[in-house]
């Protein structure tokens, strides 16, 4: 695609304009490093646009600390580009007045429950639903349920969902989808995370 140019320019009746700014799915899956770090470098773009930002983490620990989150967090309330609002699994989930009594499940399915409604509302232009795969691959939440809330959103709203093991329906209706592969990796020679590389 030399200058962003496509390849191919489908006979669908849409102009180039409206063709170029459709509301996007993003899958990012797969057993290799990235994931979130692509979905992440995403919202730093979205940012710059001024756009509003919604980043839903699905299964990290609601204390698990990620360099992302504060430095988009800085940048939300900077007034230069667009607010970032962040909510984790579990205590994150601050519209949930009883999240401790909860399991993973719920807390999953009350967190999905909140994105519909924020879709619905358009409260964001850019949405990081982070490895909220996993829910899905579970079975905890519905992906037929998911493809159809996202295939009638309102409005230009881009969603990017990062895991492993995305389902087929949602690989299959998404616009891009990327499997980070792994080759190679540190901890395949028993070096566990550190800091700045793995949070």
């Amino acid at each position: 695609m030399p200058k962003g140019q496509p390849t191919i320019v489908p006979d669908d009746g849409l102009t180039t304009r409206q063709r170029r700014n459709r509301p996007l799915v993003f899958v990012h899956t797969g057993i290799g490093k990235g994931k979130s770090t692509a979905a992440f470098g995403l919202a730093l773009r979205a940012w710059n646009q001024g756009w509003p930002i919604g980043v839903f983490q699905f299964v990290k620990s609601a204390k698990w600390k990620v360099g992302e989150e504060n430095a988009l967090r800085v940048l939300g309330a900077s007034g230069e580009g667009g607010t970032v609002d962040w909510h984790k699994m579990g205590e994150g989930w601050s519209w949930i007045q009883r999240a401790g009594e909860l399991s993973n499940e719920e807390k999953a399915r009350e967190g999905w429950e909140q994105v519909k409604r924020d879709l619905a509302a358009e409260r964001y232009k850019l949405y990081v639903l982070d490895e909220f795969a996993y829910p899905l691959h579970w079975g905890w939440i519905d992906t037929d349920e998911v493809v159809s809330v996202l295939r009638d959103r309102p409005g230009t709203q881009h969603v990017v969902i990062t895991g492993r093991n995305a389902p087929d329906k949602l690989i299959d209706f998404a616009d891009l989808v990327t499997d980070m592969s792994k080759v190679k990796h540190p901890m395949d020679a028993g070096q566990k995370g550190q800091r700045g590389i793995e949070w």
